[in-house]
């Protein structure tokens, strides 16, 4: 058994968070995969993957709930899938529709709600981005789906710190001083508005006052339901059956958000399982130099061919030796051992590239065997990547 599955052994919701641009939506998918593998029964919600990755997951079709994966491709890849593997890819203003549906009092504010110019056009935003509308989601499919486990794939926020914060956000905006002076608008405020609205309903033919009036009433109808959805997200990402995977990169700005958030969890009480570093490159434990590289290289490369070979594997080595720094402190503030991902030449699109990472971090399952056994090469830093 990998260190990745102890981690999550006992887990029903499983997120993936970090900053944006370090491989989330892939390493998500990959962990959905590898549980799959496992014999679990598996969702992958996520967020707007890459075109050829979802081709390879045949995601090009799916809507805003879970469909089933079709298996045998990866069958074909060498990769036996045990279990069930279901994803889907999130449709933000579908699912802030279909919490609205859920929290409404009555079908008819419902409809008011769903109807209203307003909420059509700023609905989105008013969920508090595609943050809510992922806890949304999640808390949707945890209550109402059978699944084994559930993975999330994190918006790509600018700060990871902002899916945890979505739901305070959005009741925050709902008890601020913004709705109040609509529900409640004092003299002043009406005059001011009333001027501003007249002249765009002169040239808009809209009646927006009406329809901001009537937006924020109906949803202040449901701001007790939007309090107590916000207290139970609240208890499942605190529960014993979430985990959070921080995914990182050993670049300075995603490593001191993966150090800030992963401080935010502890403060929140909520359980980090591991953290992942992506694009690791490999550290040779030879100290060979430059000069004496090139001497090896010449009499087959010529000399001056063996000089740019040696001075790329300079460079790559300053690369790993930095990496192995970022590592070090990763381990060294969050006590705690990362994953390594290695650095590829591309971006993993295909099944190939799917399975290749799923056997570095689950360790491979044989399609033909039927057996499994570690590769040993999804903790590389562990063992070659020491400072």
């Amino acid at each position: 058994m990998s260190r990745l599955e102890r981690a999550l052994a006992g887990k029903h919701v499983v997120i993936c968070a970090g900053a944006g641009g370090v491989g989330k939506t892939t390493v998500a998918a990959t962990v959905a995969l590898g549980l799959a593998a496992r014999g679990r029964r598996v969702a992958l919600v996520t967020i707007d993957p890459a075109r050829r990755l979802a081709e390879a997951l045949g995601l090009e079709s799916l809507g805003n709930q879970p469909e089933a994966v079709d298996v045998a491709r990866f069958l074909e890849s060498g990769l036996e899938i045990r279990g069930e593997l279901s994803a889907m890819m999130l449709d933000a203003k579908r699912t802030f529709d279909e919490l609205i549906g859920v929290l409404a009092p009555s079908a008819a504010t419902r409809d008011a709600i769903l109807g209203n110019p307003v909420y059509q056009h700023v609905s989105t935003a008013v969920a508090g981005s595609q943050e809510y509308t992922a806890i949304a989601k999640l808390y949707e499919i945890e209550h109402t789906a059978d699944y084994e486990v559930i993975v999330l794939d994190t918006p790509p926020s600018r700060h990871a710190i902002d899916f945890l914060e979505a739901p305070d956000r959005l009741t925050g905006f709902l008890e601020g001083r913004a709705l109040a002076a609509f529900l409640k608008p004092t003299g002043g405020v009406i005059r001011a508005a009333g001027v501003v609205f007249a002249a765009l309903r002169r040239v808009t033919g809209v009646g927006l006052l009406d329809d901001l009036t009537s937006f924020f009433r109906l949803l202040s109808e449901m701001l007790d339901g939007f309090r107590q959805r916000a207290a139970d997200v609240h208890e499942l990402l605190t529960g014993p059956g979430t985990a959070f995977l921080i995914v990182t990169s050993p670049e300075r700005a995603p490593l001191d958000e993966a150090l800030f958030f992963a401080t935010e969890l502890d403060r929140a009480g909520m359980h980090r399982a591991a953290v992942i570093v992506n694009r690791v490159h490999p550290l040779d434990g030879r100290n060979l130099d430059t000069a004496a590289i090139a001497a090896r290289l010449a009499p087959t490369l010529g000399s001056s061919l063996a000089a740019r070979v040696a001075a790329t594997h300079s460079e790559v080595r300053c690369l790993a030796e930095r990496d192995a720094a970022a590592v070090a402190r990763l381990r060294s503030a969050l006590r705690a051992q990362p994953i390594c991902l290695a650095d590829r030449e591309s971006d993993v699109h295909d099944l190939a590239g799917l399975v290749s990472l799923c056997d570095e971090l689950f360790g491979r399952v044989s399609a033909r065997s039927g057996g499994s056994k570690a590769s040993g090469s999804a903790h590389f830093a562990s063992d070659r990547l020491r400072p």
